[in-house]
């Protein structure tokens, strides 16, 4: 055991990030307690049950499993000794404003046919796209998002820096996409994953043609039981390393005393800290949590950070099962550019809004009474607008009449209950800032080394993981910024992982 170990380590969060910090620094030989404000675990990636069906909440693509598997080998397990995955086939479809719906095959052999199918020698193109997206996947993965990214220094490498020559990283996705594809529904196809990333496609690095590998190569997954299943695992680690968890308790406050956390204050009384991890919202962590003398970046800092989008989200229950839907299913049937606008220029609320819409009882007869259908709505929305639930009935409606549509029936009088979620459940349920679904935009002046950092500038002992910090959003991100962390304390500790 090193002396010089931290005797009682405080993470804040039950989140993929945090849970994933606090299970790898247990395993090394901190002692470990989670606080975690709601009553079970995993952030966003949480599950509501209602009248027999089951909703997950939050997250609902399962891509990059061999982040998953990563973080499941530090502990000699592997997925399957959790749940079990189903690559789905097709990944997903989408409906279109001037043509069929579209299902994307699973495999590379069936998407270029689709895609010479849209515009004749489009494939081999497509097959050069992904070859380059997957040597910046790999270079990505292996020489940069494990990073902790405090400084530019630590990419001063000579080796490094010719590898990140290859990454595109100053050009557009939208210009590099345009290089292969000028079919309009193939831009779309191809443009559709920069959705998670909280941007638009001009304004986001190239470097992101790793996601369509991501998507396209590495293929589209679910864990049979639902995306909570991937919590439970976590949950599972936790209590294997002896972390000790502490649900419903919310964090009120840091106690600070010479540039240090002394303790941790809840509702529920005060947890002292030698060292103490915020996997809660970074915003909410400094703004609400720590004085202002503690605090790394101002409030003016954070009004001018892009965020990624906030949703309004439907949780529906259908009477009976819904023919034309799978498991996940994009509505392109809509202008995107009027709609990214609307997001991130106007600030409005747009008039005809993409969705997004996730059927997992097409896949999994668990999520939903037998004969019904378990049916969860996503549109995406600029964070900066006001919450008004008389949008909410505007938009279900407006959602189902397209759905009619394009399906060519009926559905409306087949809706048993519905629940929406919007911007202020997210900022009440997450404390998150601006009401964020995604966390902060990976621009190119957001990425690395310029999103905020993983170490407390002011407060010695206060680290941060999660999507505001590096390396972004989404839930393999979340893991791979909880190792991050954890590696990064372990090294100033001089411990590695075991």
């Amino acid at each position: 055991m090193n002396t010089n170990l931290p005797e009682q380590t405080v993470v804040i969060g039950g989140g993929i990030a945090g849970m994933a910090c606090a299970a790898l620094l247990a395993k090394s030989g901190h002692t470990v307690r989670l606080i975690e404000k709601h009553d079970d675990l995993g952030g966003r990636n949480r599950k509501w049950i209602h009248k027999g069906f089951h909703f997950d909440m939050g997250p609902s693509w399962y891509w990059m499993p061999d982040v998953f598997e990563r973080f499941f080998q530090h502990f000699g397990h592997s997925h399957t000794d959790f749940y079990s995955l189903k690559r789905l086939d097709p990944s997903y479809q989408v409906f279109w404003d001037d043509h069929a719906p579209t299902p994307l095959p699973a495999g590379i052999e069936g998407i270029t046919e689709l895609f010479d199918r849209f515009e004749p020698g489009s494939g081999t193109r497509l097959t050069r796209f992904l070859r380059e997206a997957g040597i910046k996947y790999n270079t990505a993965m292996a020489d940069f998002v494990y990073r902790p990214s405090l400084a530019l220094t630590e990419y001063a490498d000579l080796n490094l820096i010719r590898k990140s020559l290859r990454l595109d990283l100053f050009q557009s996705m939208a210009k590099h996409i345009r290089k292969f594809v000028r079919d309009p529904h193939l831009i779309q196809l191809l443009e559709f994953p920069i959705l998670f990333l909280g941007a638009k496609p001009a304004e986001t690095p190239a470097l992101y043609s790793m996601m369509n590998y991501a998507d396209m190569v590495l293929g589209t997954w679910y864990p049979l039981g639902g995306m909570t299943k991937l919590s439970e695992a976590f949950h599972r680690i936790l209590l294997e390393q002896g972390v000790e968890v502490i649900t419903g308790t919310e964090v009120n406050d840091l106690v600070t005393e010479n540039d240090v956390v002394r303790a941790v204050a809840t509702n529920r009384g005060l947890y002292e800290a030698d060292l103490v991890i915020s996997g809660a919202d970074y915003h909410h962590t400094e703004q609400d949590l720590l004085p202002s003398q503690a605090r790394t970046y101002s409030e003016k800092y954070w009004q001018k950070r892009v965020m990624a989008p906030s949703s309004l989200l439907f949780y529906i229950g259908f009477k009976e099962q819904i023919p034309g839907l799978l498991h996940h299913n994009l509505f392109f049937d809509a202008p995107f550019a009027a709609h990214a606008t609307s997001i991130y220029d106007t600030h409005a609320w747009p008039e005809d809004p993409l969705f997004y819409v996730c059927c997992p009882s097409k896949t999994d007869p668990h999520c939903a009474p037998a004969g019904q259908e378990n049916v969860f709505v996503l549109i995406p929305l600029s964070t900066r607008l006001d919450d008004d639930p008389a949008k909410h009935d505007y938009y279900f409606d407006q959602v189902l009449t397209r759905m009619e549509k394009q399906l060519g029936r009926r559905i409306k009088d087949q809706v048993l209950f519905k629940r929406s979620y919007c911007i202020e459940d997210f900022k009440t349920d997450y404390h998150a800032f601006r009401g964020n679904a995604y966390g902060m935009a990976n621009t190119l002046k957001q990425t690395g080394p310029l999103r905020p950092k993983i170490r407390s500038n002011k407060v010695r002992n206060l680290y941060y993981t999660g999507q505001l910090t590096v390396p972004g959003p989404g839930l393999p991100p979340a893991v791979i910024s909880g190792e991050v962390v954890a590696n990064y304390i372990l090294k100033n500790h001089n411990m590695k992982l075991v």
